[in-house]
């Protein structure tokens, strides 16, 4: 019942995905039933494998995350976690309040064992395909431990949903040499030198699209800020183009027949198509999107669900715990 657009492009996005994958998805649809039912109806669709689960809660984007797990007991975020804590589900997916997902996560399913501060990983395009930045906005305030953490977490994801063996782990900062940067970040290259990881130093916002590193880690209000901005890139880039083509007849040829070439090199940066960003080092499964999400992108967030259960990540987490410690 959370997001933008709620609960239309929840429903919408359940939809595609369980047609879609009918033989390998359940998808439980969680929030006000009568409201889920009407739009149902009007879609004259619901599939053998798409359920409805009544939550009579709903938590808005002004709700505080912690208040609001004890005064909304029954939210559709709760009820969830809830059927995943009980195993009636593996995954849950949520474009609502991204800090009430958080707490709500840790406190219903508890952290992997071992991990301090769950983080929020996010997709940057790069020339020969994806990187990512952990962490984007699960926590603003971060010691030197939780970078260690989130690039090891980071790293068995990355390794483990996109096959790269190894992945290069590279600490954001304002410069090169090891004794740059604050004493944040000084004490992680510390931590990550001398750990077993592929850690190839500090590199700096430059480097992030170029593919230098897999997998960037820094705190939680650098890398809110970094998504962000990134998110803009898309729209200025389109608008750009637009304002190209109206100039004159011969633009307007021009991006025309660009238009195709252009729309798969821009795909890269569209949030549709990778969906949404998982949540790690919660003691369960949970995909965070962003708030506009339209069904194309919720789709994608509970495809991306299922491979990171198919892969059992978190035991991958469990593991790479045992062996870096």
């Amino acid at each position: 019942m959370g997001g933008d657009f709620a609960p239309v492009n929840e429903i919408e996005g359940a939809l595609l995905a369980a047609l879609e994958k009918t033989n390998e998805l359940e998808v439980y649809v969680v929030g006000k039933t009568n409201t889920i039912n009407e739009i149902l109806k009007k879609k004259n669709s619901q599939p053998d494998n798409l359920f409805v689960v009544n939550a009579d809660d709903v938590i808005s984007m002004e709700d505080s995350p912690l208040d609001s797990y004890k005064s909304k007991p029954n939210s559709s975020l709760n009820v969830s976690l809830g059927l995943q804590k009980d195993k009636e589900v593996d995954a849950v997916i949520s474009i609502g309040n991204t800090g009430a997902v958080l707490a709500h996560s840790v406190l219903r399913l508890g952290r992997i064992e071992g991990i301090n501060r769950p983080t929020i990983g996010a997709m940057f395009p790069a020339p020969d395909g994806n990187i990512m930045v952990f962490d984007v906005g699960a926590s603003v305030d971060c010691r030197a431990n939780h970078l260690y953490e989130y690039a090891l977490m980071g790293s068995i994801f990355f390794s483990h949903i996109f096959n790269v063996k190894n992945p290069k782990v590279g600490l954001l900062n304002i410069g090169e040499e090891k004794t740059k940067g604050n004493e944040l970040t000084v004490e992680a290259y510390k931590l990550l030198e001398n750990s077993k990881l592929n850690f190839i130093g500090n590199i700096e916002g430059r480097d992030i699209l170029f593919g230098k590193a897999d997998i960037v880690v820094c705190d939680g209000f650098l890398g809110n800020v970094l998504l962000k901005f990134a998110e803009s890139i898309l729209g200025i880039l389109k608008a750009r183009f637009r304002t190209h083509s109206e100039k004159n007849i011969f633009n307007k040829v021009w991006v025309g027949m660009m238009y195709g070439t252009l729309k798969k090199i821009l795909a890269d940066f569209d949030y549709q198509y990778h969906g949404g960003v998982p949540l790690l080092g919660i003691n369960g499964v949970c995909i965070i999107g962003h708030g506009k999400s339209t069904p194309l992108a919720v789709k994608n967030m509970i495809f991306r669900a299922m491979e990171v259960v198919k892969k059992d990540v978190n035991k991958k987490i469990q593991e790479g715990l045992s062996v870096n410690s």
